[in-house]
Protein backbone atom coordinates (compact mmCIF):
# COMPACT_ATOMS: atom_id res chain seq x y z
CA UNK A 1 0.00 0.00 0.00
CA UNK A 2 1.10 3.51 -0.28
CA UNK A 3 0.15 6.22 2.31
CA UNK A 4 -0.50 9.60 0.02
CA UNK A 5 -0.25 11.71 2.94
CA UNK A 6 2.73 12.57 4.99
CA UNK A 7 4.01 15.41 6.77
CA UNK A 8 7.58 14.22 6.27
CA UNK A 9 9.03 17.95 6.90
CA UNK A 10 9.84 17.00 10.93
CA UNK A 11 12.50 16.36 13.03
CA UNK A 12 11.07 12.45 14.42
CA UNK A 13 11.43 11.65 10.44
CA UNK A 14 14.19 13.49 8.80
CA UNK A 15 16.60 13.01 11.83
CA UNK A 16 16.99 9.41 10.65
CA UNK A 17 15.12 9.26 7.20
CA UNK A 18 16.92 5.42 6.65
CA UNK A 19 15.05 4.68 9.62
CA UNK A 20 11.47 5.88 8.81
CA UNK A 21 11.87 4.19 5.51
CA UNK A 22 12.97 1.10 6.54
CA UNK A 23 10.44 1.01 9.30
CA UNK A 24 8.07 1.79 6.57
CA UNK A 25 8.33 -1.28 4.10
CA UNK A 26 8.48 -3.46 7.29
CA UNK A 27 5.27 -2.65 7.42
CA UNK A 28 4.66 -3.42 3.75
CA UNK A 29 3.92 0.27 3.02
CA UNK A 30 6.12 0.72 0.34
CA UNK A 31 6.01 4.81 -0.52
CA UNK A 32 4.61 7.70 0.89
CA UNK A 33 3.44 10.78 -0.61
CA UNK A 34 4.98 13.99 1.36
CA UNK A 35 3.03 17.26 1.37
CA UNK A 36 3.81 20.20 1.06
CA UNK A 37 2.59 23.49 2.56
CA UNK A 38 4.08 26.34 1.05
CA UNK A 39 6.86 27.46 -1.34
CA UNK A 40 10.28 27.22 0.71
CA UNK A 41 8.64 23.75 2.22
CA UNK A 42 7.92 23.02 -1.21
CA UNK A 43 11.50 23.46 -2.34
CA UNK A 44 12.76 21.17 0.45
CA UNK A 45 10.47 18.64 -0.08
CA UNK A 46 11.64 18.33 -3.81
CA UNK A 47 15.26 18.36 -3.10
CA UNK A 48 14.19 15.39 -0.79
CA UNK A 49 12.29 13.00 -2.62
CA UNK A 50 14.08 13.50 -5.61
CA UNK A 51 16.56 10.56 -5.08
CA UNK A 52 13.75 8.76 -3.15
CA UNK A 53 12.65 6.35 -5.53
CA UNK A 54 9.33 5.84 -2.81
CA UNK A 55 8.70 9.20 -1.92
CA UNK A 56 6.80 11.60 -4.12
CA UNK A 57 6.28 15.11 -3.68
CA UNK A 58 3.52 17.62 -3.97
CA UNK A 59 3.98 21.59 -4.55
CA UNK A 60 1.86 24.16 -3.37
CA UNK A 61 0.28 26.37 -0.40
CA UNK A 62 -1.97 25.50 2.76
CA UNK A 63 -4.59 27.81 2.98
CA UNK A 64 -3.48 28.38 6.92
CA UNK A 65 -0.56 30.04 5.02
CA UNK A 66 -2.52 31.56 1.95
CA UNK A 67 -1.48 35.18 3.21
CA UNK A 68 2.31 34.49 1.74
CA UNK A 69 0.47 34.13 -1.94
CA UNK A 70 1.74 36.94 -3.63
CA UNK A 71 1.54 38.52 -7.68
CA UNK A 72 4.75 36.46 -8.48
CA UNK A 73 3.96 33.17 -6.54
CA UNK A 74 2.68 31.36 -9.70
CA UNK A 75 5.42 31.56 -11.80
CA UNK A 76 7.94 30.68 -8.56
CA UNK A 77 5.80 27.41 -8.18
CA UNK A 78 5.60 26.99 -12.28
CA UNK A 79 9.25 26.91 -11.77
CA UNK A 80 9.56 24.14 -9.49
CA UNK A 81 6.91 22.08 -11.42
CA UNK A 82 9.83 22.62 -15.01
CA UNK A 83 12.26 21.37 -12.95
CA UNK A 84 10.49 18.36 -11.20
CA UNK A 85 7.40 17.71 -12.04
CA UNK A 86 5.34 16.85 -8.64
CA UNK A 87 2.54 14.05 -8.45
CA UNK A 88 -0.14 17.44 -7.34
CA UNK A 89 -0.81 20.58 -6.77
CA UNK A 90 -1.36 21.53 -2.62
CA UNK A 91 -2.09 21.31 -0.14
CA UNK A 92 -4.18 24.08 -1.13
CA UNK A 93 -7.94 24.57 -0.90
CA UNK A 94 -10.16 26.34 2.24
CA UNK A 95 -9.95 26.53 5.76
CA UNK A 96 -12.46 28.81 7.61
CA UNK A 97 -12.17 27.02 11.02
CA UNK A 98 -9.68 29.34 12.53
CA UNK A 99 -8.95 31.39 9.80
CA UNK A 100 -4.48 31.71 9.49
CA UNK A 101 -5.44 33.45 6.67
CA UNK A 102 -8.60 35.51 5.63
CA UNK A 103 -11.15 33.86 3.02
CA UNK A 104 -10.19 36.48 0.81
CA UNK A 105 -6.21 35.43 0.74
CA UNK A 106 -7.36 31.83 1.06
CA UNK A 107 -9.24 32.25 -2.40
CA UNK A 108 -6.30 33.96 -4.09
CA UNK A 109 -4.10 31.21 -3.09
CA UNK A 110 -6.51 28.42 -4.13
CA UNK A 111 -7.71 30.16 -7.58
CA UNK A 112 -4.18 30.80 -8.56
CA UNK A 113 -3.30 26.72 -7.72
CA UNK A 114 -6.30 25.56 -9.99
CA UNK A 115 -4.66 27.63 -12.67
CA UNK A 116 -1.55 25.75 -12.48
CA UNK A 117 -3.25 22.50 -11.79
CA UNK A 118 -5.05 23.24 -15.47
CA UNK A 119 -1.68 24.58 -16.90
CA UNK A 120 0.62 21.51 -15.99
CA UNK A 121 -1.74 19.07 -16.11
CA UNK A 122 -2.09 17.80 -12.51
CA UNK A 123 -4.71 16.47 -9.70
CA UNK A 124 -5.12 19.13 -6.96
CA UNK A 125 -4.30 17.62 -3.02
CA UNK A 126 -7.08 19.63 -1.65
CA UNK A 127 -7.63 20.48 2.39
CA UNK A 128 -10.75 21.31 3.67
CA UNK A 129 -11.95 22.35 7.04
CA UNK A 130 -15.65 24.20 7.92
CA UNK A 131 -15.60 25.67 4.30
CA UNK A 132 -17.14 22.72 2.21
CA UNK A 133 -20.18 24.68 0.26
CA UNK A 134 -17.53 27.42 -0.58
CA UNK A 135 -15.22 24.71 -2.00
CA UNK A 136 -17.67 22.35 -3.75
CA UNK A 137 -18.75 25.69 -5.60
CA UNK A 138 -15.08 26.50 -6.53
CA UNK A 139 -14.50 22.71 -7.47
CA UNK A 140 -17.85 22.83 -9.95
CA UNK A 141 -16.19 25.55 -12.15
CA UNK A 142 -13.44 22.97 -12.59
CA UNK A 143 -15.22 19.96 -13.11
CA UNK A 144 -12.50 17.77 -15.04
CA UNK A 145 -9.89 19.09 -12.76
CA UNK A 146 -12.46 17.64 -10.09
CA UNK A 147 -12.55 14.15 -11.36
CA UNK A 148 -8.88 14.18 -11.45
CA UNK A 149 -8.17 14.91 -7.54
CA UNK A 150 -8.43 14.60 -4.40
CA UNK A 151 -9.78 15.38 -0.78
CA UNK A 152 -6.94 15.10 2.14
CA UNK A 153 -8.10 13.72 5.08
CA UNK A 154 -11.92 13.53 4.76
CA UNK A 155 -13.68 13.36 8.14
CA UNK A 156 -17.05 14.75 6.89
CA UNK A 157 -21.01 13.92 6.82
CA UNK A 158 -22.32 11.52 4.56
CA UNK A 159 -24.19 14.48 2.63
CA UNK A 160 -20.25 16.29 2.43
CA UNK A 161 -19.02 12.93 1.03
CA UNK A 162 -21.92 12.54 -1.76
CA UNK A 163 -21.20 16.26 -2.98
CA UNK A 164 -17.84 15.38 -3.25
CA UNK A 165 -18.46 12.12 -5.27
CA UNK A 166 -20.82 14.32 -7.21
CA UNK A 167 -17.57 15.75 -8.22
CA UNK A 168 -15.71 13.27 -9.35
CA UNK A 169 -12.99 13.48 -6.06
CA UNK A 170 -11.50 10.87 -4.58
CA UNK A 171 -11.38 10.39 -0.85
CA UNK A 172 -8.57 10.48 1.27
CA UNK A 173 -9.18 8.15 4.73
CA UNK A 174 -6.72 8.65 7.85
CA UNK A 175 -6.47 7.06 11.41
CA UNK A 176 -9.47 9.67 12.37
CA UNK A 177 -11.89 6.04 11.38
CA UNK A 178 -10.49 4.54 13.76
CA UNK A 179 -11.41 6.91 16.13
CA UNK A 180 -14.04 5.99 18.45
CA UNK A 181 -15.01 9.32 19.88
CA UNK A 182 -14.69 11.53 17.12
CA UNK A 183 -14.35 9.06 13.74
CA UNK A 184 -18.74 7.46 14.21
CA UNK A 185 -20.21 9.85 11.10
CA UNK A 186 -16.88 8.75 9.02
CA UNK A 187 -17.17 5.14 9.81
CA UNK A 188 -20.90 5.34 8.88
CA UNK A 189 -19.80 7.07 5.73
CA UNK A 190 -16.89 5.08 4.44
CA UNK A 191 -19.28 1.71 3.50
CA UNK A 192 -20.64 4.72 0.48
CA UNK A 193 -17.52 5.52 -1.15
CA UNK A 194 -16.83 3.38 -3.68
CA UNK A 195 -13.20 1.20 -3.97
CA UNK A 196 -11.94 2.83 -7.57
CA UNK A 197 -12.11 6.72 -5.33
CA UNK A 198 -10.52 5.02 -2.07
CA UNK A 199 -7.39 6.14 -0.88
CA UNK A 200 -5.80 5.59 2.51
CA UNK A 201 -3.30 8.09 4.12
CA UNK A 202 -1.61 8.47 7.76
CA UNK A 203 -1.00 12.33 7.63
CA UNK A 204 1.84 11.66 9.91
CA UNK A 205 2.85 12.69 12.42
CA UNK A 206 -1.20 13.86 13.22
CA UNK A 207 -4.06 11.61 13.63
CA UNK A 208 -2.33 8.58 15.50
CA UNK A 209 -4.93 5.70 15.02
CA UNK A 210 -6.44 4.58 18.16
CA UNK A 211 -6.46 1.28 17.58
CA UNK A 212 -2.80 1.04 17.91
CA UNK A 213 -1.38 -0.65 21.01
CA UNK A 214 0.70 -0.15 22.80
CA UNK A 215 0.00 3.63 21.88
CA UNK A 216 2.78 5.30 20.55
CA UNK A 217 3.42 9.06 20.64
CA UNK A 218 3.28 10.11 17.28
CA UNK A 219 1.94 8.31 14.21
CA UNK A 220 3.85 7.27 11.43
CA UNK A 221 3.88 5.62 7.99
CA UNK A 222 4.04 2.06 9.19
CA UNK A 223 0.77 2.53 10.94
CA UNK A 224 -0.75 2.91 7.74
CA UNK A 225 -2.58 -0.93 7.94
CA UNK A 226 -4.20 0.40 10.92
CA UNK A 227 -6.32 2.27 8.80
CA UNK A 228 -6.62 -0.24 5.79
CA UNK A 229 -7.51 -2.62 8.44
CA UNK A 230 -10.45 -0.55 9.89
CA UNK A 231 -11.17 0.70 6.86
CA UNK A 232 -11.76 -3.13 5.21
CA UNK A 233 -13.73 -3.73 8.30
CA UNK A 234 -15.85 -1.25 7.39
CA UNK A 235 -16.05 -1.61 3.79
CA UNK A 236 -16.60 -5.77 4.60
CA UNK A 237 -13.84 -6.85 1.98
CA UNK A 238 -10.61 -8.28 2.96
CA UNK A 239 -7.01 -6.08 3.78
CA UNK A 240 -5.54 -8.03 0.65
CA UNK A 241 -8.40 -6.45 -1.83
CA UNK A 242 -8.70 -2.94 0.00
CA UNK A 243 -4.46 -2.92 0.03
CA UNK A 244 -4.60 -4.07 -4.03
CA UNK A 245 -7.80 -1.48 -5.10
CA UNK A 246 -6.39 1.68 -2.80
CA UNK A 247 -2.84 1.20 -4.45
CA UNK A 248 -3.60 1.33 -8.01
CA UNK A 249 -6.42 4.09 -7.50
CA UNK A 250 -3.14 5.90 -6.14
CA UNK A 251 -0.64 5.03 -8.97
CA UNK A 252 -3.82 6.34 -11.03
CA UNK A 253 -4.24 9.16 -9.21
CA UNK A 254 -0.51 10.92 -9.06
CA UNK A 255 0.93 9.10 -11.94
CA UNK A 256 3.35 6.93 -9.73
Amino acid sequence: MIDIGVNINHRIFLDDLDKTLTEMRAANVNGMVCIASDLEESKQLQLLCKNQPSMWNTLGCHPHQANTWKSQSSNHFAELIRHIRPVAIGETGLDFNRNYSTPDEQFYAFDAQIELAHEYKLPLYLHERDAHQAMVSRLRTCPELAKKSVIHCFTGSRAELDNYLALGLSIGITGWVCDERRGQGLQASVPHIPLDKLLLETDAPYLLPRNIRPRPKKNHPKYLPFVAQEVARLKGISIEELTQRTTNNTKALFGI
